[in-house]
């Protein structure tokens, strides 16, 4: 895998440790050299071979007894809205969004500190300094953009996003906890991909789907969907089709 770079990429595998979406699993981690030079061009590559990245790290799960983790992505000029879409639409017709450069605001972190004490309160996560926070979503090399949702004056969550020539690449959402009957974490999805279709780019990735893990269910909402299996991306359009592991 050269054609972003003349030299060769070192890959390593990390020891087996537990795994953070499905109890009583392990699972190991295939990286890239962190002390290698990374470029968004390289790292456009990458995620087209189902790799992802959490801060400057690059990875791919590669786990001895489970093939779970699937790397998805959506084809935004074949994605169809659903009818619960349209209804999420509905209920947010008074939220905009506005792009920001990668960077460090009070307002965005004290949201992401509410959001992790709701949803990650055993983790670290919740008690992430905000180095730790930009440490976690940003990555030097990479084109990184904030992607606020707001009701007037309110801040209601935050899509960071990679724009990459080949797609745009759903990092972390943070949103407002206090708020379920928004859904906000799909309203995103469909922010992202109402943005990817406005900068004519083909794909909107989302990182990791496991069929068996509640947390990631709603990635198979959104059809058609293609995922990475056995070297290719494979499109699925019914939930019938998609595979089970």
């Amino acid at each position: 895998m050269t054609r972003a770079s003349d030299r060769a990429l070192a890959l390593y595998l990390s020891a087996p440790h537990a795994c953070s979406y499905l109890p009583d699993r392990l699972s190991s981690t295939l990286f890239t050299d962190p002390d290698d030079a990374m470029t968004a061009a390289r790292y456009a590559e990458l995620i087209s071979f189902g790799f992802r990245r959490s801060g400057r790290m690059v990875y791919a799960p590669r786990c001895e007894d489970c093939r779970q983790c699937v790397s998805v992505r959506i084809p935004v000029d074949a994605f169809a809205l659903r009818r619960s879409h349209r209804r999420i639409l509905r209920a947010n017709d008074d939220v905009t969004t506005i792009e920001h450069a990668a960077g460090f605001h009070d307002e965005h972190y004290a949201l992401y500190q509410r959001y992790t004490a709701a949803r990650h309160g055993d983790g670290d996560m919740a008690s992430a300094t905000p180095d730790q926070y930009m440490a976690f979503l940003n990555a030097d090399w990479c084109d990184t953009r904030f992607l606020e949702l707001r009701s007037a004056s309110k801040l209601l969550g935050v899509a960071v996003t990679d724009r990459l020539a080949n797609g745009l690449s759903a990092v972390y959402t943070f949103f407002d906890p206090a708020l379920p009957e928004r859904s906000l974490g799909t309203l995103a999805i469909l922010k992202q991909i109402e943005w990817a279709n406005a900068l004519n780019l083909p794909h909107l990735y989302l990182g990791y789907w496991i069929r068996d893990s509640h947390k990631m269910a709603y990635k198979a909402r959104f059809r058609p969907l293609e995922l990475w299996r056995s070297g290719n991306w494979q499109r699925f359009e019914h939930d019938a089709d998609l595979p089970d592991h």
